[in-house]
């Protein structure tokens, strides 16, 4: 057990709150920010789906990615920060700099008010998405000495968002981070229990998968990874002497396609993956749709693409070790139907 004290920003996420799940569990106080205090009783009813009941243990802040306000005093008093609110709609954006700004300003504001709080550690959620876009196929998995071109033709706002991001954080840290630490963690797409019908936009592929409402697969090939396991990995760097200024890959082993994800869960769901399709679409199909989807515009580059990541960094510094693939996609599953989010089910309010 221990007194100290923890600033998880973002906490409402489903990246964040299992972070503030895996913090309460190692004995840590955890301030958490929203940007809205009347998500206070979501993030609470949240951890209580996870089996927490934090009580005191748990302070919220109001903060906001695009304001200077209210940064220093989220931090003060915290021993360490796990930086994980980032924005990730699940609507293309009209201009990119609808993500790229506050992604990479507000991390920049999260570390001034860090260092000037006296944090020892800052941990912060970047992802693979700063790591293997932008360049030509590679014979090997990406590793962390792998940067996103972000001036490369075709990358989405969100892929950089998250580049241009981490870019900053390491450049202020060159510059003026003074005894301020930092690591990062790069997961790739997450998947995992659910808390909430507030949820991320990776864990829409699941639910359309289950509910019937995606036709098919495309051919989309990428590495996964539990939400558990991120939470962990995040702690890990916060507190190991080796994790300082280092990057991390949060990946399972190998990669799956969307096909593969199909087959789970209609081989462990039962009755509930009736509706799941494991038709491969053809990519001319998704380039035709594409002329009248911005969603499924952003997709079409990246068909056939093998996007496939190590985790031995992580599992040689750290000791972490991921789950399976396979378990990470039935969890999340399986959460949906808990929570009542699947057809012929009554949505938590």
């Amino acid at each position: 057990m221990t007194d100290e004290l923890v600033l998880v920003t973002g906490g409402s996420g489903f990246i964040g709150a299992h972070c503030i799940l895996r913090l309460l569990a190692a004995g840590y106080r955890v301030r958490t920010t929203v940007r809205d205090l009347t998500r206070e009783a979501m993030v609470r009813a949240m951890l209580m789906t996870g089996g927490a009941e934090p009580g005191d243990a748990l302070t919220f802040a109001s903060a906001d990615l695009m304001s200077e306000a209210r940064w220093p005093e989220a931090a003060a008093g915290c021993s360490y920060v796990l930086h994980v609110a980032s924005p990730l709609p699940a609507y293309v954006p009209k201009h990119e700099d609808e993500l790229i700004v506050p992604a990479r300003e507000g991390a920049l504001r999260v570390l001034r008010a860090a260092r000037d709080a006296g944090v020892k550690r800052v941990v912060m959620t970047s992802s693979f998405a700063a790591i293997g876009y932008g360049k030509a196929p590679l014979d090997r998995p990406f590793n962390e000495e792998d940067w996103t071109d972000p001036t490369a033709r075709g990358l989405t706002a969100y892929t950089k968002s998250k580049t241009l991001a981490e870019r900053a954080a390491w450049e202020f840290m060159a510059r003026e981070g003074g005894s301020l630490e930092l690591a990062t963690v790069n997961p790739v797409v997450v998947f995992g229990p659910v808390l909430g019908p507030d949820y991320s936009t990776s864990i829409q592929v699941v639910q359309r998968l289950l509910d019937g409402s995606m036709p098919g697969c495309p051919r989309l090939i990428f590495g996964v990874v539990d939400v558990r396991d991120v939470a962990d990995l995040h702690l890990r760097a916060m507190t190991d002497k080796a994790a300082k200024g280092e990057r991390f890959l949060a990946t399972g082993d190998g990669f799956m396609s969307m096909r593969e994800i199909a087959l789970a869960l209609k081989a462990r769901m039962g009755n509930v993956a009736k509706g799941v399709s494991t038709r491969e679409l053809p990519d001319w199909l998704l380039r035709g749709a594409a002329i009248f989807s911005p969603v499924i515009r952003q997709i079409v580059p990246e068909l056939g693409k093998v996007k496939n990541a190590s985790n031995d960094k992580a599992r040689r510094v750290l000791g972490w070790t991921p789950r399976s693939n396979e378990e990470a996609v039935i969890a999340t599953g399986e959460s949906l139907l808990r929570l009542k989010l699947l057809p012929g089910s009554t949505r938590m309010q």
